[in-house]
């Protein structure tokens, strides 16, 4: 909840509405897991509060382990169902890379979280559940919604968790350290712009439209070329960075090409490019790219003034680089076992 929907809610039960601020800082300052263990508030109200009301928290049932330090846990959302979400160590940096859905609608051609199909959004609770229940959540230096999902298709939700975790009532984060990424949803984007400062994250992955139809649905509906005419229309010269997401695939998008096109495209635009190695997906037509073209790339796009970068693989050998989280097996498995 919001610090105003606390106050609601304590409202609705006769409670002095000085309580939601001890509410708050019980749950996002203190991170209690009962409504019993925020003593300050009086025998009563825990107790009517406790009647209608609970923490939410629901800790990860499994966690696979990367030899590089990468943790992915697996989280209970509602209606039974689950997300994965992956903790990132990295020197004195610390990333969650955070679900916003159970699947996802987009199908893109390289993400197997696409093939799970979609299978609905999370509420709030269970986005933010995933900081509040992480066991190293004390340690997180930033989050980034890069897990399963596309977060413009929850941006309700989404938008209200990252109002939380900045809020001085909530988690009292910087919105630099949030990084919310998306292949463009119409009217989405724009509201997002309009309503956060979060950094924003577009997945590119091909300059060319015909192409990026093939490999994101989405661009159909709404065009790269019209996603970079709004981007220009907001200032990322200041805290707010904007990023384009671009999956190398061998022979299909890592010639200078390519490169030369994203120049002409992102000429004159504050942003930076991340390129990223392909993880071989299950079922994805697509080739790992050769790692020697990955260095020319990026350096053809640093010195025709696009900054470029070269994202660390982290977490491959248990499926949580980019583009792998499924939870399709888990629900596999669990149909299976209430069959027998």
């Amino acid at each position: 909840m919001t610090l105003a929907e606390m106050k609601a809610a304590a409202k609705s039960l006769d409670m002095p509405s000085f309580t939601a601020t001890q509410i708050a800082k019980w749950v996002y300052g203190k991170h209690v897991n009962s409504i019993d263990e925020m003593t300050n508030l009086s025998k009563q109200s825990r107790t009517r509060l406790a009647e209608a009301y609970e923490v939410g928290n629901r800790p990860p049932i499994d966690a696979q382990h990367s030899k590089d330090g990468t943790i992915k846990y697996l989280f209970p959302v509602a209606d039974g169902k689950f997300v994965e979400t992956v903790y990132i160590p990295d020197g004195d940096r610390a990333t969650l890379c955070v679900s916003c859905q159970v699947g996802c609608k987009m199908n893109c051609l390289f993400c197997h979280t696409g093939k799970q199909g979609f299978e609905g959004n999370l509420s709030v609770c269970d986005i933010l559940n995933q900081v509040y229940a992480l066991p190293e959540r004390d340690t997180l230096t930033n989050i980034v919604f890069m897990g399963q999902g596309e977060p413009m298709d929850n941006l309700d939700n989404v938008l209200r968790a990252t109002e939380i975790l900045t809020a001085d009532y909530g988690y009292a984060w910087s919105p630099k350290r949030i990084t919310v990424s998306t292949v463009g949803i119409k009217g989405k984007l724009k509201r997002f712009l309009d309503e956060s400062e979060c950094h924003l994250a577009i997945s590119m992955h091909s300059p060319f439209a015909e192409q990026r139809a093939d490999m994101i649905p989405a661009e159909r509906g709404y065009p790269l070329r019209d996603i970079i005419e709004l981007l220009r229309q907001y200032d990322f010269t200041h805290q707010r960075r904007l990023s384009f997401e671009y999956i190398m695939f061998g022979g299909k998008n890592d010639t200078m090409t390519y490169s030369r096109e994203i120049v002409r495209l992102l000429k004159g635009l504050e942003c930076r490019v991340n390129l990223i190695r392909f993880h071989q997906s299950p079922n994805a037509p697509l080739p790992p790219t050769d790692e020697a073209r990955m260095e020319p790339f990026r350096d053809y796009l640093t010195h025709h003034g696009v900054f470029t970068t070269i994202r660390a693989s982290r977490g491959q050998d248990i499926y949580a680089a980019c583009g792998l989280l499924s939870t399709k097996r888990v629900k596999e498995a669990d149909n299976k076992y209430h069959q027998t």
